[in-house]
């Protein structure tokens, strides 16, 4: 029996597509999806607004807690169900996040659909969303999209939508 193998080049998926006035697109999987979140969040100054499906890359978490303890305002609004996707470490380090000064983290509450964004608002100004959660696989392994705005009128819709989210009756303050 022979066995033939053949080796496919494939383009290099986390390389930034062409340039689009104030819009800059990633792919993953790779490390510059989780990288230029990181970058991002760290160059918030005011406030950070973030809507997120599944929260659980420490490096994530402990880089939002960075930017409230510079005096960023952040608020993170998070799906209801937490219960199959956080544990361990990541669960310590977002409770802890929630204590922190200038953190404000809310749940969609149980029994509604899914909240199922992936997004935030830096300074409201520029605006982070696509397919990548906010956890280390999805960020660094998975074939995803990371798309980053910087438009008025794009990063105005997310903020009208985060504050209805925001400010719904039956949300949940996050366990201290």
């Amino acid at each position: 029996m022979t066995t033939l193998a053949f080796a496919v080049a494939e383009p290099p998926r986390a390389a930034r597509e062409p340039a689009v006035a104030g819009v800059r697109l990633y792919y993953g999987p790779s490390k510059e999806t989780a990288s230029v979140d990181l970058e991002t969040l760290r160059r918030a100054r005011s406030s950070i607004d973030m809507a997120a499906y599944i929260l659980t890359d420490r490096g994530l978490i402990e880089t939002l807690d960075e930017a409230a303890r510079r005096g960023v305002k952040v608020r993170i609004y998070l799906d209801g169900d937490d219960s199959p996707r956080t544990g361990g470490k990541s669960a310590e380090a977002l409770a802890a996040l929630a204590n922190a000064p200038g953190v404000a983290i809310r749940r969609k509450a149980t029994g509604r659909d899914s909240m199922h964004l992936k997004s935030y608002l830096v300074d409201r100004r520029t605006l982070r969303t696509g397919s990548a959660n906010f956890s280390y696989s999805g960020e660094r392994f998975q074939d995803n999209d990371v798309l980053l705005l910087d438009s008025p009128a794009l990063a105005g819709a997310f903020a009208r939508n985060f504050e209805a989210i925001w400010a719904r009756a039956d949300n949940r303050e996050a366990a201290r």
